[in-house]
């Protein structure tokens, strides 16, 4: 039998996550917008007809930002501590959906917008991807609701939507934000957006310091915020430099 499979990468996900840090744990969470571009000749916008009639889709992708070798074979992780469980308690990878397991893919299901078709090329506009800019796309294929949906479905250890926390901007994170606004380069969708993923408390399980400041990078700002009692505290949004985006 053989040992490896080699897939082809049929396109690149521009999304507004420069950094892990920040980005939902699943797909659909947040509306987050997102372009996936194709590569030659999967780009050939006769390899998406049809696709349009769908709502959603399922993308295969990779998880080309782990360490290079925490895929080894010798190393291979059998098991993991998943983040909903406080980061304590181990569970075998094929129980998770962690980054690390032996084929380095992930699997989301996300809202199709538009097939934006130039010139007799196609790229997709989609909503609600967990990935990070620049992710491998492997495969696309279309959400089927009679088959794909299983309403009785169990699902372990995360049954339940996670509890959101509450966000609020101090004066001067508000301000700041305006600014940005009225500069363009900013606005209040992007904001409402950065509201829902800091309500998914995106820290790391282990981490429970109430006078921490984490930084969130979205797009071209980075969000300074701190969390205690349940609340996330927005201190400050910084614009970041365009030769670092």
């Amino acid at each position: 039998m053989k040992s490896d499979l080699t897939v082809p990468v049929i396109g690149i996900v521009h999304s507004p996550f420069h950094e892990k840090f920040g980005i939902p744990r699943q797909p659909n969470l947040v509306q987050v917008p997102a372009i996936i571009e194709f590569n030659a000749p999967y780009d050939d916008a006769l390899a998406f007809e049809g696709l349009g009639e769908f709502s959603h889709l399922w993308l295969i992708w990779s998880f080309h930002q782990n360490k290079a070798d925490s895929q080894s074979p010798k190393k291979f992780r059998t098991q993991i501590r998943p983040p909903r469980l406080g980061g304590n308690q181990k569970l075998g990878v094929f129980a998770s959906r962690s980054m690390y397991r032996p084929s380095e893919l992930g699997l989301s299901v996300v809202k199709l917008v538009k097939v934006i078709r130039q010139n007799g090329k196609a790229k997709l506009l989609i909503r609600g991807a967990d990935l990070l800019n620049g992710t491998p796309i492997v495969d696309i294929k279309p959400y089927i609701a009679y088959s794909d949906a299983i309403p009785e479905a169990k699902s372990g250890f995360a049954q339940a939507a996670p509890a959101l926390l509450e966000v609020e901007w101090n004066i001067v994170a508000s301000q700041q934000a305006q600014a940005l606004i009225a500069q363009k380069l900013f606005d209040s969708e992007q904001q409402g957006l950065i509201n829902e993923l800091l309500a998914l408390d995106p820290r790391p399980a282990y981490q429970d310091d109430a006078n921490r400041v984490y930084g969130m990078r979205y797009r071209q700002v980075n969000v300074l915020f701190k969390i205690s009692a349940g609340q996330v505290q927005v201190e400050a949004i910084q614009r970041i430099d365009k030769k670092e985006i």
